[in-house]
């Protein structure tokens, strides 16, 4: 590497991180998909554009990118997984991932097989990598206050596990495309049976030594949220390292956490989820400089119909995948369209493609297409959604102040009170019970994330649930008065 590509390369990193934070919060009013800004920045800066970066299929950093994305987002997308939830509801996960996920694969490999003439191996490969949904555009989908529960279930448990059900069939279609016949005791125990034991040993080491730590000497919590990336990444490293999937290993660690119940604080997913989040949006952004655009050279009527077909397609299998899951019509029809395709597919997809195998790609160049088409599609219904559910955000009237467990800390400033007195940001525990024996109109909220409140058994009495997401939602589903104190807790 050049210096003035190694500058290029430190350049992009700092543009994309700086363009994520500032326009975060109008991409997130405005419903454009992430995905599609970051995918246009590539176009600015690549040969297209300003020509300050020109990467090929070939390029180390590419390829790095991609991977450690990929990695991440198998980690913590196991990790997030709400194991009460599954339980709950599996019969609804056995629908989107039997009938919804795989029947999509399959449908896809045969009609890449019928329009664009591919062999079964690679035409399975290509079902598979556009059977997964894009995480990115997905979380910011699953955070719109309109969207009803019962969909936001579907949508999470999809997420969730799709990518680790169609990555054996994109490994195994690989295998079939580089080596024709291929042993299939051999890649079963290597796929299947070699990563995800080497994932779980790593998982329950993790955990074990977290545990030991914090014990003993005790660990800071911005350290251990960097822990996430440490064993996701070992975990790949060990895996590839005897031949195994690195993927699935990462995958399973992630389970084996989870399952385990270790105490791990909320930054530790939380960390983990923004830097997958960040590296997948990085990705998009080198993915865009060029790569993605080839696949409008030489476009032919095949390729167009296929993409069609691609986005058509999902809804109608999805509705009848679906049928008899207890779902309305309306989160049933809104589980079965919003399944764009994005980064996951071209990760997929990049994956006989960094591996040298042959023939691999056309396959970009056609999944190329279908992401162009289902980000302006999709992301286009992703708009409209947000300002038919979008309401103006009023201001809240009442006071808000957090409630401190070390009344020490906190008692030096006066209580606040609804007389006029400034909010302040803590109060201890003292100075709300001498607020509630004055008969103030205290509102105590419970504003721990999801993952604290479903983990703990205990709740402050008469708390009542705010969600720290959408808090001003939260605050008029509950009928709060604009004169009330609003003291908020989150441990």
């Amino acid at each position: 590497m050049t210096a003035e590509s190694f500058i290029a390369s430190v350049a992009i990193v700092g543009l994309v991180i700086a363009v994520s934070t500032l326009l975060s919060g109008a991409i997130d009013r405005s419903g454009v998909p992430h995905a599609a800004v970051f995918l246009l920045l590539g176009l600015l800066i690549g040969p297209h554009g300003l020509a300050l970066l020109d990467l090929g299929l070939d390029a180390p950093m590419l390829r790095a990118v991609s991977t450690l994305g990929l990695v991440l987002v198998l980690f913590t997308d196991a990790l997030g997984l709400d194991l009460p939830e599954v339980r709950r509801h599996l019969g609804l996960a056995v629908r989107v991932l039997g009938p919804g996920t795989l029947t999509t694969a399959a449908v896809l490999a045969f009609a890449a097989w019928w329009l664009l003439g591919l062999e079964p191996a690679p035409a399975a490969v290509l079902g598979a990598a556009l059977a997964s949904t894009d995480p990115v555009v997905l979380r910011g989908m699953l955070r719109r206050p309109g969207l009803p529960d019962s969909a936001r279930v579907a949508l999470r448990l999809e997420s969730g596990l799709n990518d680790a059900v169609l990555l054996p069939i994109v490994l195994g279609g690989m295998s079939l495309m580089g080596a024709g016949a291929t042993a299939w005791g051999r890649l079963a125990v290597n796929v299947l049976l070699l990563g995800p034991v080497i994932g779980i040993v790593v998982g329950v080491v993790a955990v074990s030594v977290l545990a030991a730590v914090r014990r003993r000497t005790g660990i800071r919590r911005d350290y251990e949220s960097l822990y996430s990336l440490g064993v996701a990444f070992t975990t790949y490293a060990a895996a590839e390292a005897v031949h195994g999937s690195g993927f699935l290993a990462a995958f399973a660690a992630g389970l084996t956490i989870l399952s385990l119940d270790v105490e791990l604080c909320d930054c530790f997913l939380e960390y983990g989820e923004t830097t997958a989040e960040m590296a997948l949006l990085f990705a998009f952004v080198l993915f865009g400089t060029s790569i993605v655009w080839t696949g409008l050279d030489g476009l032919d009527g095949p390729t167009l119909l296929f993409a069609g077909l691609v986005i058509a397609l999902r809804p109608l299998i999805y509705m009848v995948a679906l049928l008899g899951s207890g779902l309305e019509r309306r989160p049933r029809l809104l589980v079965a369209w919003y399944g764009p395709r994005g980064l996951s597919s071209l990760l997929l997809v990049s994956l006989p493609v960094f591996a040298g195998v042959p023939g691999a790609e056309p396959l970009l160049h056609v999944t190329t297409v279908v992401v162009i088409a289902s980000l302006a599609v999709h992301g286009a219904s992703l708009v409209v959604h947000a300002r038919t559910t979008q309401r103006p955000a009023a201001a809240p009237a009442a006071a808000v102040v957090a409630v401190s467990a070390a009344p020490a800390v906190a008692a030096a400033a006066p209580s606040p009170s609804a007389a006029g007195t400034p909010a302040r940001d803590t109060i201890s525990i003292d100075e709300l019970r001498a607020l509630l024996a004055g008969g103030e109109h205290v509102v105590l909220g419970d504003v721990r994330t999801e993952r604290s409140a479903r983990g703990s058994e205990t709740e402050a009495a008469g708390a009542v649930r705010i969600d720290p997401d959408r808090p001003v939602e939260s605050a008029r589903a509950l009928a709060i008065p604009t004169g009330a104190t609003i003291a908020l807790y989150c441990a």
